[in-house]
């Protein structure tokens, strides 16, 4: 079913904090994604962010492999997947797509879908799109709508998609750097082991090209939010769980509101001291959550 694992990687990334099979897929674009796919039974996919890559959930997959079939790709031009010089291949929309391939080839029925920061609409357009093979989805500090009329996000795609933005993000890797440290609860969670595994995936100005331009998506991809955000009902009945950091500098508590009126009959479960990567700074809590919630 999986293409052929390979054991070409970087030398920077740990047997030991990363010890997983790397595989990879062609997508219909010609691109190489980086996917991990470990254990068997019933699948859960975790869609990644920015500027993350499978990496993030490295204590979930470690802890659920024996009882689930785990996968978490890496989207094109993040983590070990391919980089493009082509701008489409940084939309959203664009990642979504390579997304549904990856599943489409693995052939996955029963998903969980577990989606943080732009995994969640990433993730909710497979899902509306081909619902009748998703089965429960987890959202933990993320979003799926428009927010063009939010100065809180209008005034970060600004800033990130300015000239300024871009040279912070693409030669001083600022979203790594800085961002990451202050999206957290407490910073010692990000290691210096941990945080050199996100500033290797991107260590060129080149190899930051899509991250740089997600920022301006935010509100450049307002249609295509809109456009999931409209087809909710498709996934808004399904068996859900959402997760919720408070310390998050990105999605408050406004954002928490509007998943919780939107899949209400969702078990939620709040991380007061946590902030956006929940599954670098609670792995533990968050394993028995989804435990209980897949039970």
């Amino acid at each position: 079913m999986n293409q052929a694992a390979s054991t070409a990687r970087p030398g920077w990334v740990s047997e030991e904090m990363f010890p997983f099979e790397s595989r990879f897929f062609t997508t219909p674009s010609g691109h190489r994604m980086h996917y991990v796919d470990e254990g068997e039974g019933e699948p859960i996919v975790f869609v990644h962010g920015n500027p993350s890559w499978s990496f993030e959930f490295r204590n979930l997959i470690a802890g659920l492999r024996s009882e689930r079939r785990c996968v978490a790709p890496d989207h094109i031009g993040f983590g070990l997947s391919a980089r493009s010089d082509r701008r489409e291949d940084h939309h959203p929309e664009a990642h979504a797509r390579a997304f549904a391939a990856l599943l489409d080839h693995l052939d996955l029925k029963d998903i969980t879908l577990f989606m943080t920061d732009w995994g969640g609409p990433i993730g909710l357009d497979f899902a509306r799109l081909q619902p009748d093979r998703v089965k429960r989805i987890v959202v933990a500090n993320t979003w799926c709508w428009p927010v063009a009329d939010d100065f809180h996000f209008t005034c970060f795609s600004f800033l990130m998609s300015s000239w300024l933005g871009q040279f912070m993000v693409k030669r001083r890797n600022m979203f790594v750097t800085r961002v990451m440290p202050k999206a957290v609860g407490d910073r010692s969670c990000l290691t210096p082991e941990v945080i050199a595994h996100y500033r290797n995936a991107q260590s060129t100005p080149h190899a930051r090209a899509a991250l740089a331009a997600l920022p301006g998506h935010i509100v450049g991809a307002s249609d295509w939010l809109g456009t999931i955000w409209r087809d909710r009902a498709a996934f808004a009945d399904k068996p859900a769980l959402i997760l919720w950091g408070h310390k998050d500098i990105a999605f408050r508590k406004k954002e928490l509101g509007l998943w919780r009126a939107a899949l209400s009959q969702a078990e939620v479960r709040e991380f007061p001291d946590c902030g956006h990567f929940l599954a670098e700074e609670a792995p533990k809590e968050v394993l028995g959550t989804l435990r209980d919630f897949m039970g």
